[in-house]
């Protein structure tokens, strides 16, 4: 057997510590992208035992195999199309009937599946026992007790796998009954099938009936484009739906579900799970929930938490930022006095050292930043947050599941709004799928953080704690306004009930909170090494070139040289001509950067942001940071390198800020208020496009751009008045 090639596919339910098996395997050998054709997110990592190397892919979490959401539809795409080796079920042992329809429909599809009993150490606590070995000889597939967290049991999984992936017995189907009614027509249906070859090089021929009375979109859309076969299946699926909802009124495909449960039910009676009636005690998490759930606490502790999230990231994080930031300094130092004056050591120290510095020196903050959400993540507070917030998003017109692409997209400051729109495929509303995925890229995400992170140092040093909490406020309010009007006007409809599983509290562990909170900042530090600094480059050149024309930068020679002839003449200190010639130096900077490229377009823009106090070169920034957010930071970095700032002057930018004169504290929380709203990045453009199409992403760019103007004017209007 060579397992070099063998593949695994890792499924399971959300919340079933899929994710957190996955990285127990894998360790640091994964990558990340995307399933072909969609914008699912694709883990794949190497596992090694035994001397082999094995490819596992983390599928998304689903629920179901029958298609209700876009991630359902890649997990159940990739396994009939990819045929992985083997399919590890990743079950939540504690919820161990809810798992097992997951686990049912794999093995109607005939897939080779190896069942990971996970957090079987939650079960042992709760008093019940389960019989695994009882189980899968009912079952007739491998079942492995893990407890993912502590990397207990993947071992034995893992043996498990390859063991079935070197038999060579393909598993047999299971075949269930569905009740009389379903029956005959299924049989119906397999006949045609069979004989008319259809579809067969993909799906079972049982399986794929049994979609088609399920009424299964993906299927029958497949279907449909595969010759005329369809229209006898659909006549046959119609018929028996408009049948059992004369007789039974029910669909069949409650007739389905029904029998699959009938068949959990059955199977794990008569000794496969036990409960000790001692220990009938409520559960841990059902006795925090009483408390961090309450109508009343629940909302306090959640803000507390919030708040706390904040301080500690402040508390731990300026030593280490000081740290990057002093690193950066001395690079830029070193390269200023080892190259020779020119464009190439302007192009190295404010397009590269200076624009990558600026954004990397954040790196601390954002990575503790990132500890503490997944801290929150991995003990399963955060759905405990959408629960909560179910009942408030109602009044906006969102659903309680807008929560979670709400939270992903920044709604605990430092996530991203590119997975955020993409969360939002669990809402099964369209209307409100759309409210959230045009109003998710107003939280605050990480690339902003590095914007707020500098006003607010340099304008409330005293305050950042709480001045970055009410940002994140005023994040989530806009939001919520912001969707509350999109759903009374262009996105009208009703809102539809809220079902979600609250998973079980669970202590974190060390290993997989660096895991997740190292993968998240390392794609930060090389979005900073990639794309930030190619655009830092190109910023650079359009602030660069075209140079000063001739006659104008020879009035600042000729300064210049009247200055040496006063210092000869001794009409001037030393001191006072070197403070003359810096100011020469200064204004010939500034008026090469407002004569070049950008400059001319930050000037143009000058005749309506001067409203909210931005001037040519926040324009510059803001122009920058519709590519990328982190790119503001660099650019008013590169921009304040090059203008009016003396380059012997070691301080951070927050303190070169600080000390200009045209920034004042309205100026700041203008900027900060168009940060937070204006045009998603590019990339969120993209996502939201092939999402809902290119036309809600020009009305998103548009809408949110006009939004945070208007909001930034009145902020600055008003704040200058007060």
């Amino acid at each position: 057997m060579n397992t070099h090639s063998l593949t695994f596919a890792l499924a399971g339910n959300p919340n079933c510590g899929k994710t957190t098996m996955f990285n127990a395997l894998t360790g640091s050998r994964q990558h990340v992208g995307n399933f072909p054709g969609v914008t699912v997110e694709k883990k794949v990592g190497v596992v090694r035992h035994n001397g082999e190397s094995v490819s596992v892919v983390d599928l998304p979490g689903a629920y179901s195999l029958t298609a209700y959401s876009q991630e359902e539809v890649v997990a159940r795409n990739y396994l009939v199309n990819e045929k992985p080796d083997v399919v590890v079920d990743v079950m939540d042992a504690s919820a161990l009937e809810r798992s097992l329809y997951l686990a049912v429909q794999f093995m109607e599809l005939g897939v080779p599946l190896v069942l990971a009993l996970n957090m079987m150490d939650e079960v042992k606590k709760s008093g019940r026992t389960i019989n695994t070995s009882l189980l899968a000889q009912r079952l007739g597939v491998p079942v492995v007790e893990t407890v993912a967290r502590a990397g207990q049991g993947k071992g034995e999984l893992l043996r498990e796998a390859i063991t079935l992936a070197a038999s060579t017995q393909p598993p047999k189907p299971l075949v269930l009954s569905y009740g009389q009614d379903l029956d005959e027509a299924i049989l119906k249906m397999v006949n045609i099938i069979e004989q008319a070859d259809f579809l067969t090089q993909i799906y079972p021929p049982r399986w794929l009936a049994v979609k088609y009375l399920e009424g299964d979109e993906e299927v029958i859309r497949q279907g449909r484009q595969s010759g005329p076969v369809h229209k006898e299946l659909e006549a046959i699926a119609e018929k028996t739906s408009a049948h059992c909802r004369t007789t039974l009124n029910v669909y069949p495909e409650a007739l389905v579900a029904d029998a699959r449960y009938g068949f959990i039910n059955s199977l794990l009676r008569n000794g496969v799970v036990k409960r000790n009636d001692n220990t009938a005690r409520r559960r841990a998490s059902e006795s925090i929930d009483a408390i961090a759930t309450n109508t009343f606490a629940g909302p306090l502790i959640m803000l507390g938490i919030l708040y706390l999230v904040y301080e500690i990231t402040f508390q731990l994080g300026e030593t280490p930022m000081g740290w990057v930031e002093a690193l950066f300094g001395w690079m830029s130092a070193t390269a200023e006095a080892s190259l020779p004056e020119g464009f190439f050591r302007s192009l190295i120290v404010s397009g590269v050292i200076d624009g990558v510095g600026g954004v990397m020196g954040f790196v601390p903050l954002i990575a503790i930043m990132f500890i503490m959400i997944s801290i929150l993540e991995d003990s399963g507070y955060m759905a405990r947050m959408a629960y909560m917030l179910d009942r408030v998003f109602r009044i906006f017109g969102l659903h309680g599941s807008s929560v979670m692409p709400f939270i992903v997209s920044g709604g605990i400051a430092g996530g991203c709004a590119v997975p955020g729109v993409m969360a939002a495929r669990t809402l099964r509303s369209e209307k409100e799928r759309l409210a959230t995925i045009l109003t998710a890229p107003f939280m605050n995400c990480g690339a902003k953080i590095p914007v707020f992170l500098l006003l607010t140092a340099a304008f409330f040093p005293k305050s950042g704690t709480n001045v970055m909490f009410l940002i994140t406020l005023a994040a989530w309010g806009v939001a919520l306004l912001a969707a509350r009007i999109l759903r009374s006007t262009v996105i009208r409809g009703d809102s539809t009930p809220f079902l979600m599983e609250l998973p079980p509290y669970r202590l974190p562990t060390v290993r997989g909170v660096l895991l997740h909170s190292l993968e998240r900042t390392w794609m930060y530090i090389k979005k900073a090494g990639t794309i930030i600094l190619a655009i830092s480059i190109l910023l650079w050149a359009a602030m660069t070139f075209p140079g000063l024309p001739e006659h104008q930068a020879e009035q600042f020679e000729l300064h210049r040289q009247a200055v040496a002839a006063q210092i000869e003449a001794g009409s001037l200190t030393e001191d006072q001509a070197e403070a003359e010639l810096f100011t020469v130096d200064n204004a010939e900077a500034q008026a090469g950067l407002r004569y070049s490229l950008a400059g001319r377009v930050g000037t143009f823009l000058e005749t309506i942001t001067r409203a909210a106090g931005f001037d040519w070169r926040v324009n510059i920034a803001l122009l920058g940071g519709v590519a990328a957010k982190e790119v503001i930071v660099s650019t008013l970095g590169t921009a304040y390198s090059m203008g009016d700032v003396d380059p012997e002057d070691t301080s951070s930018l927050s303190e070169r800020l600080a000390s200009d004169p045209i920034w004042t504290t309205p100026a700041a929380l203008a900027l900060i208020v168009f940060v937070m709203l204006y045009a998603p990045c590019f990339v969120t453009v993209v996502a939201i496009a092939r999402e809902v199409g290119w036309g809600w992403a020009a009305f998103s760019v548009g809408f949110n751009t006009v939004l945070a103007m208007a909001a930034a004017i009145g902020v600055y209007q008003i704040g200058t008045l007060l």
